[in-house]
């Protein structure tokens, strides 16, 4: 298992309805999440902690749901 830090910016209007194929995704693995305000440029930002095993097939998952976004990841653990 892995602990992995993954960030996701994304337009703040489409958020409502990424978010919800996101959760759907990584329901049950999240340890922590964060949803920063949206900049002024009408960005806004999730930061959340997600325990999976395997990483790969969950970013290529996310990245099919966030066609107009960016994804970063940092890996925070392995155990």
């Amino acid at each position: 298992m892995k602990i992995v830090e993954i960030n996701i910016k994304m337009p703040y209007e489409k958020r409502g309805k990424i978010l919800k194929k996101i959760l759907s995704e990584v329901r049950g693995k999240i340890k922590d999440i964060h949803f920063l305000p949206p900049t002024n440029q009408g960005i806004s930002e999730i930061r959340m902690e997600v325990v999976e095993e395997n990483v790969q097939k969950l970013l290529t998952k996310l990245k099919r749901i966030i066609k107009d976004g960016k994804i970063t990841f940092k890996i925070l653990s392995e155990a």
